[in-house]
């Protein structure tokens, strides 16, 4: 059976119209920005509208549609709300640019009470221990690698409700763990140097999964190997063993690039890359109007 480019592969859920409003927010918030638009404001902008497509493709698009029939396909969808989503939207910066297009009279009391205020301190405190490095390493990968476990992955696969919750962990997890290896602030919490070594032991737990699933003499999840018929005539084994193909190539590029880019900076310091990066602080740390 092949793949059906039908109505019912194209499903209209509630997180389209989260990222519509996300997208409406960022670019009228680009345009009331008291600074004037750069090559890298612009390039900041190019990779969150990616991020947000690339959401878009993992929960309202066949892909979606396809990932309870086809493993490597599920596989993908991962892969895309873990390790190329999160990614381009913190380089995107949103959070400034997300909140100016709101009326200053409900911009200043927010600003008071999520930053400032008693109120959420303890949860202030409590999310910047969870986005430190060591803490978001473990949240990220622990969360990577315990949905596959297979009996938590198959009740993923009949439980919808456990199967958006299984998203929403990947998804917010592998925000805290790319905004270490992505810095975006004039502190960054790594240095370039330790930014390769957390980036390269990331990388290492992806491929970790992707030798378990690949080397794996039999199909691990019941769901996927009790289906009578799949898409494309494949067997689950083979299904699974593309699988194990997604995390190993796919998935890995985003770490190569941000382990490149680190270590470039690392080993050359007057590199033009830590140049670019020190403009981009400039630019992000110049006054705006909260």
């Amino acid at each position: 059976m092949a793949f059906a480019l039908r109505s019912s592969s194209w499903p209209l859920q509630w997180p389209l119209a989260a990222i519509a409003v996300a997208a409406v927010l960022y670019y009228l918030g680009g345009r009331a920005s008291a600074t004037p638009a750069t090559a890298v404001k612009r390039w900041r902008g190019a990779a969150f509208y990616a991020g947000l497509l690339g959401l878009v493709v993992a929960v309202d698009s066949p892909v979606d549609a396809y990932a309870g029939r086809l493993f490597f396909v599920h596989m993908f969808q991962h892969v895309l709300l873990a390790m190329i989503a999160p990614p381009l939207l913190v380089i995107g910066r949103p959070w400034p640019r997300l909140s100016r297009p709101l009326p200053l009279s409900a911009r200043r009391p927010l600003a008071r009470i999520m930053l400032a205020g008693p109120t959420l301190l303890p949860v202030r405190r409590a999310f910047e221990w969870l986005a430190s490095p060591l803490p978001a390493f473990a949240l990220f990968n622990g969360v990577l690698l315990a949905w596959h476990v297979p009996a938590l992955y198959d009740l993923t696969l009949k439980d919808g409700l456990v199967h958006d919750l299984e998203h929403g962990l990947f998804f917010g997890t592998a925000l805290l763990f790319w905004t270490n290896v992505i810095p975006t602030t004039g502190r960054p919490r790594l240095s370039e140097g330790q930014r390769v070594a957390y980036t390269v032991a990331g990388l290492l737990v992806g491929w970790l999964l992707a030798v378990v699933l690949g080397l794996a003499p039999d199909p691990l999840y019941t769901v996927y190997a009790a289906l009578g018929h799949r898409p494309l005539g494949l067997s689950a084994l083979s299904d699974q063993h593309l699988a194990a193909g997604i995390m190993w190539v796919p998935a890995s590029i985003p770490y190569s690039i941000a382990i490149y880019v680190a270590a470039y900076a690392w080993l050359d310091p007057g590199s033009s890359v830590r140049g670019q990066r020190r403009a981009v602080v400039v630019d992000d740390l110049r006054p705006r109007e909260i």
